[in-house]
């Protein structure tokens, strides 16, 4: 029976793969084990196999995993998950950065609880690429505007943007919206808008990240393919 450590490595060994195709560096991505609804032993199992980074969609398992995992040397957790505006005080001092903002009043928000925390938080602007009703996300026409106006808050700062792409059965049928938003990301980029670095990324789990590596992926989501199928009745 694989271990935890031979999914991550299985993982790595496809990010070298795609990278190797794409004439990038493997040191430009970097793997988001997505551990929700999983136990912290499996977190620490991912942890001592090298893991560093911990995506987490809800805050409350955020908190309630922190004081094991925050404490190890070097371990992270992203919030990759929607945001309420209520939780944002929870969960600022806890993560690296918050994949998911959607909206101005979010930012606004974030802005605000990161000034009272004393610290400058990094976020994503999660962009709905594949227009699909049931995600979350901004439409790619709506991005350029929501990034400068964020642009103007002291204490966030926007490093990139973020995609979930639909689930499909072939992987490269989501190529088409890696590629657009890697696009979108060159031309905010090139707006040279002050206190923006679209640096990153995120894009890609466990059904088509080798595709979004391929496409420019900075950071990839992977849960089921290093912990595995989820139990939700726990969720």
């Amino acid at each position: 029976m694989n271990t935890i450590r031979d999914h991550l490595n299985e993982v790595r060994e496809n990010i070298q793969k795609a990278c190797e195709k794409a004439g990038r560096s493997p040191q430009e991505v970097t793997l988001i084990a997505v551990s929700k609804t999983k136990p912290l032993f499996m977190l620490e199992e991912a942890y001592e196999a090298g893991a560093r980074d911990f995506g987490e969609n809800k805050v409350q398992e955020i908190c309630s995993k922190y004081e094991r995992i925050g404490e190890l040397p070097g371990a992270v957790f992203h919030l990759i998950g929607h945001l309420q505006t209520n939780k944002v005080r929870q969960v600022i001092d806890k993560v690296a950065m918050i994949h998911s903002v959607d909206s101005l009043h979010l930012a606004q928000v974030i802005d605000k609880e990161a000034a009272r925390a004393g610290l400058i938080m990094d976020i994503l602007i999660e962009v709905n690429v594949a227009e699909e009703e049931s995600k979350f996300g901004i439409s790619c026409d709506e991005a350029g505007d929501l990034v400068r106006e964020c642009a103007k808050l002291h204490n966030i700062h926007v490093c990139g943007l973020m995609t979930i792409a639909p689930f499909v059965e072939n992987c490269e049928e989501n190529r088409q919206y890696f590629k657009k938003l890697k696009q979108l990301c060159v031309d905010i980029n090139a707006k040279n808008i002050d206190n923006i670095n679209m640096d990153v990324l995120s894009m890609g789990m466990t059904n088509d990240y080798v595709i979004a590596v391929e496409e420019g992926a900075t950071h990839i989501r992977v849960g089921t393919a290093i912990f595995g199928h989820r139990d939700y009745g726990n969720a």
